[in-house]
Order: C-alpha cells, then structure tokens, then sequence
C-alpha cells in the first residue's frame, strides 16, 4: 500500500506506544497491589490503582496468572536492564553493584507476594524461575567483574552465589519487624570490598 501521506504510520506507532505505556501502568499497579494485599488482591483494586477498568486488565491479561507472570517478567526485565545503565552512569563498579543489589532486593520484596502462586502447579509458572536465572544472574555477573577488574571486591565472587545469599537475607525477614534485611544486604556487600 502507498503511502499517501496521511500520517496513518505514525498514529499507528503512537498507539502501540501509548498501548506499551498502559501496559507498564498496570504491571506496576499490579506489582504494588501484590506487595499490599497478595496475588489475591481483587482485580478492581488493581484497576482502580492503575486508573483503569477492571475490562482493561481482562483484555490485557486474560487471567490471574497471566497477570502474575507478566509482572514478574516486567521486574525482572527492568532490573536485568538497569545492571548495564548503572555502570554507564560513571561511578565506580561497586558502587553500581551496590545499586543494582538494592533493586534486587526491591524485586524480592515483590517477588515475595508473589512466591506462593509461583509455587502453585500452574503450567504458566513453570518457567519463571529458570528466566529470572537466565536474565539476572550474567547482569550481576557483569557488575562483579567490573567491581573485581577495578581492584573493588575480590574476584572469587560468584553471581549465582551472591544473589542466593542476598535472596536468603530477604526471606530471612518472615514479618519480623526488627529483622532488616536491606541493612543486612548493605552489609554484605560492603564486605565484598578489598580495602
């Protein structure tokens, strides 16, 4: 088809824009929902705290656990794609690292709302936990070797392993409000130094 200058094209990708943007509003809507009340939190509440109808989140997802699996991708997206924009921002590795961590821990907190669906036998689930391996674990593999090879932390860290021990500090809180895991992890890695 011709292309008659009518500007079809352009509304056509501001749509999908606009679509990507109402998309990531409900994600985010549905992750805070999560955090707040669990994964059984009624779909009018996630609605009513992204501005949208409840027909909104059943066009977008058309189930619950379509909706817990796109948040969970949606996170652990946005925190495999920080890793490389914290080193780009011009401080020093470990101090990306130690950003990059604290995010992670964010993504646990949420993550947590979310454990016991992901546990479920639900086919959806099944291969959740094997992308948040393969997306996360060369991330932080990628700001361990740029602390390491700036002489930061020692280099016999292992990504697999640190974001074990910080996943294992984070469940460790159990709704003890005197346990606080983010200083714990801050801990840690301030322990990764060299000097």
């Amino acid at each position: 088809m011709a292309d008659n200058g009518s500007g079809a094209a352009p509304s056509g990708r501001r749509k999908r824009a606009d679509a990507r943007r109402n998309e990531v509003t409900l994600l985010d809507a549905a992750a805070a929902a999560f955090v707040a009340a669990g994964v059984d939190v009624p779909v009018r509440d996630i609605a009513a705290r992204a501005g949208v109808g409840v027909g909104t989140i059943y066009r977008h997802f058309p189930t619950r656990a379509d909706l817990i699996v796109a948040v969970y991708r949606h996170q652990v997206e946005a925190c495999a794609e920080a890793g490389p924009a914290l080193l780009a921002d011009g401080g020093t590795p470990h101090a990306a690292l130690a950003r990059w961590i604290d995010l992670f821990v964010d993504f646990l907190v949420t993550k947590h709302g979310l454990a016991e669906a992901l546990q479920s036998d639900d086919a959806a689930f099944q291969s959740l936990h094997a992308y948040f391996i393969d997306r996360l674990v060369p991330v932080c593999g990628q700001l361990l070797d740029a602390a390491a090879a700036a002489g930061e932390i020692r280099p016999d860290i292992g990504a697999y392993e640190l974001l074990r021990g910080v996943g294992n500090l984070c469940v460790g809180a159990g709704g003890n409000p005197r346990y606080d895991a983010r200083r714990l992890v801050e801990l840690l890695i301030a322990g990764l130094r060299l000097h």
